[in-house]
């Protein structure tokens, strides 16, 4: 295994593990999942989270969520996905997933009384909601779409998806019963075709994608960004050059969160 095979797993298996961040320590951060909240004149959306694969809701977004909370937003993180292990979110089919979310918004938009949210998703939380967006009459729903590092056109996972394509079925030998979204994120995945088919972007929608160069989980770069109207694709690193944030640390890491922030006022 040559030098650079063996960086990316490290830091892929690193990203990984910080992914799954028990629930738990985030269920007490205050002004998080209330659903007493009521948005308020200066942020009339709710925040609704989508969290990566392997993730939580609360732990994806502990840093995020109750600094957006601070400010004033009345911030939800729920947990979707979870087709295996309790807390272990983003394992199923993404479009089932997709129902479970669009079903989690009705259920904030009639608790706090808004007509539309603002959604905030990290990894395949960045690409899921387009699903809802597309299929599920999400985009009546969803004033603006804040994604940090979406696999939108499938990731080559700095090659090692590639390299599995040579050993036909053991992908889904490996991954096919735990993982039912693993193989749909792939480029060139039945999935990410049909779902990018007819246009990337869902009118009245405003969409952010938040990406960094140092990313060596969702690769290339360039397979994050959408094209449509009332899109802005960021890379990071052209406006902080050298600065190294991998693919969970965009959900913590203060420039990320800065460009999260600053998409939302």
């Amino acid at each position: 295994m040559n030098r650079v095979l063996r960086r990316v797993l490290a830091l892929s298996a690193a990203d990984l593990l910080f992914a799954a961040i028990p629930a738990t320590a985030a269920e007490a951060s205050g002004g998080v999942n209330d659903f007493s909240c009521r948005p308020s004149a200066a942020h009339p959306r709710p925040v609704v989270t989508a969290h990566g694969l392997f993730g939580n809701g609360p732990g994806n977004f502990l840093a995020i969520a109750p600094l957006l909370a601070s400010k004033g937003y009345c911030v939800f993180t729920p947990t979707y996905g979870q087709s295996v292990i309790p807390g272990i979110g983003g394992t199923d089919y993404v479009q089932n997933s997709a129902k479970e979310f669009g079903s989690y918004i009705d259920k904030v938009l009639t608790a706090t009384g808004a007509a539309k949210v603002d959604v905030v998703g990290h990894s395949e939380g960045g690409i899921m909601p387009r699903y809802y967006l597309k299929n599920l009459g999400g985009a009546a729903k969803v004033n603006h779409f804040v994604a940090l590092a979406p696999p939108n056109h499938g990731t080559t996972m700095s090659g090692i998806a590639e390299l599995a394509k040579l050993f036909p079925g053991a992908a889904q030998l490996l991954v096919g019963g735990l993982c039912k979204s693993c193989l749909q994120l792939i480029r060139d995945s039945d999935f990410i075709r049909d779902l990018n088919a007819g246009g990337e972007t869902q009118p009245g929608v405003r969409y952010t994608v938040i990406v960094s160069t140092t990313d060596f989980l969702v690769t290339p770069t360039s397979t994050s960004f959408l094209t449509g109207p009332d899109v802005r694709n960021i890379v990071i690193q052209d406006e902080h050059p050298g600065v190294f944030v991998g693919h969970i640390q965009l959900a913590y890491d203060p420039i990320s969160i800065g460009y999260v922030t600053a998409a939302l006022a």
